[in-house]
């Protein structure tokens, strides 16, 4: 079975000359970086003299190390319907607070 080739992004400027993207990316990816990144198009992190000091392998390894999306996972317990019906009580009112409804549908005092 022949296997799908990805199209290549190339465009065609008003002046009718052809651009490709992904040869221009390519060719530019050592160059640094516009803006106090300090890094180049590729997401390699320079140090003095535009030297690569990390490889944006290396960059992206620590990253995921580092950082925990997702919640450190807690158990849960199997009757929790359970466990909470047996905290839960019945609210004591005072015979003073206690309020009925009358005929028109309002709550009134008792």
């Amino acid at each position: 079975m022949a296997m799908k080739q990805t199209g290549r992004k190339v465009y065609r400027s008003m002046q009718g000359k052809t651009i490709d993207m992904d040869l221009l990316r390519q060719r530019n990816e050592l160059t640094p970086a516009v803006g106090n990144a300090k890094v180049n198009a590729r997401g390699d992190e320079l140090g003095p003299g535009g030297k690569i000091t990390r490889k944006k392998e290396e960059v992206l390894k620590d990253y995921y190390q580092n950082s925990s999306t997702m919640p450190d996972e807690i158990p849960i317990r199997k009757n929790l319907k359970k466990d909470l019906s047996d905290d839960w009580e019945e609210p004591k009112s005072k015979k003073d607070d206690e309020w009925v409804e009358d005929d028109d549908g309002n709550f009134v005092k008792k």
